[in-house]
Order: structure tokens, then sequence, then C-alpha cells
């Protein structure tokens, strides 16, 4: 099983983390907008109409028995999350739709393709890609406490029709995770801001140009489509508006 030592981001440094970012891309005025409005939704949401919401979408979890759902998050892993990304578990149809598209783009052998979620949250993501016959399934995720709740999951989750048994989520900055050199599936359900995204994609670039081989990226939910469009190395496949596929220019 593969650890991590990395810690519970502090709610001032990823305040001042999130504004920086957003400084460098819009200047330090639109930057400080910006936080005041991410405080008031935060505050918009954490009102107990909103909070019983995000224990929407149950019937996953009532159905295997794991605690996938956005709700019985604490307040501060929320707030972390608001200057991260906030966590939202993937529909199963629309991932299985994904993965179907990308078989019929790229003719996709799963079974030699490492599967990575970046900002894997409760492991939701996770459970669903070991239903594939994936040579491994990794999560990384900022938020230790989430992290631990999809290491649980991960723990207990066993179906006739799962694939894929070698399967772990480890908690750690996945804009500065040190990708395998395995051909990869890398999935992004739109978990950074801009300049976050910028440096997993530079970080991703690096890895590529040192280990050339096949990494398709599925974008859920893509906002910042065009970040990824700009890259050289990737070009899109296909996808709709809920989601884009990327693959890399081999």
């Amino acid at each position: 099983m593969e650890t991590s030592s990395h810690s519970r981001p502090g709610i001032l440094a990823s305040a001042f983390a999130y504004w920086r970012d957003c400084a460098s891309q819009k200047g330090r005025l639109a930057a400080t907008r910006e936080l005041m409005r991410t405080c008031w939704e935060f505050v918009r949401d954490s009102t107990p109409a909103r909070l019983r919401r995000r224990f929407g979408d149950a019937d996953y979890d009532w159905k295997f028995r794991v605690n996938t759902t956005s709700g019985a998050v604490g307040w501060q892993d929320r707030l972390r999350g608001a200057f991260h990304s906030l966590y939202q578990p993937t529909e199963p149809d629309l991932f299985d739709e994904m993965l179907e598209r990308l078989q019929e783009l790229a003719r996709v052998n799963f079974t030699e393709f490492t599967f990575i979620d970046l900002g894997s949250g409760k492991g939701r993501t996770l459970l669903m890609a070991s239903e594939y016959p994936f040579c491994r399934v990794l999560g990384i995720e900022l938020l230790p406490a989430l992290n631990d709740i999809a290491r649980q999951n991960l723990a207990q989750y066993r179906t006739e029709s799962q694939k894929c048994f070698v399967i772990d989520s480890i908690s750690a900055d996945a804009t500065r995770f040190a990708f395998p050199s395995d051909p990869l599936v890398v999935y992004l359900f739109n978990p950074f801001p801009e300049a976050g995204l910028r440096r997993t994609l530079a970080n991703l670039a690096e890895n590529l140009n040192e280990h050339p081989r096949p990494v398709y990226v599925l974008y859920h939910n893509p906002q910042l489509e065009h970040v990824i469009g700009e890259c050289t190395f990737l070009k899109k496949l296909g996808g709709t508006h809920q989601y884009s596929i990327f693959g890399s220019v081999v």
C-alpha cells in the first residue's frame, strides 16, 4: 500500500494560496473579490436546507454500503475545499459513458493502464474504476479526512463484477504528484482552479517528456478546457458538454 506524510492544509494557508494564485492570473483586486465571493458562497451553502441537499445521490452508497456522498463533510474541510475544489461524487452512468467513449475513440486496452483520479475525495470514482480491468487504480486527495474515508470504502468494497483489486488512495497535493511511468488514464472532475490545473499539466508534460507513453485525460465538468487545449502534448479526441477526452501526442 502507498502512504503519504501529507498533512491537512490550514484554512488561512489555503485561503492565501487561493488568493495568490488568482492574483497571479487576474490581479490583486480581482483576487480579493474572488476570495470574498467564495467565502460568501460557502456561508450560503452552509444553511440547513443547502446542507440537506448534499446528502443527495445516496443510491450508490445504499447499494454498495459505502460512504461517498458529499454530505457529512465537516465545515472546516468544506471550507478548505472551497479554496481548492468542492467535493462532489461522479454519477455512475456518466462515468461508464466516459470510459466507453474512450474505448470507442482510442481502442484502449485497460489491462495495460493505471487509472488515476486527481482529487479523488471519498473514492467513489476509484470504486467505479475497479469495475474495469485496469492494472491499478489510484486516488490522490488533498484533504486527509476525505482520504481516510476513501480508504475505508476501498477496504470494504467488493462486488462480483469487480475486475481490479490493486486499488489505493493517498493524501497528497495532486498538483505536485509524481506520476508513475505506466500508461495512464487520468481523471479530473474539475479539481483545481486555473493555476493548480496549469501546475498539474506542466508536471504531466515533464513526466511524459521523461517517459513517453500513452496517456489519456478524462475531464469531467470541463470549465477550464481551454487550459488543456493550450497544451501541445495533448489533443482533444472527443466529448460532450459534460466531459472532454484528451490523448497524449506521441
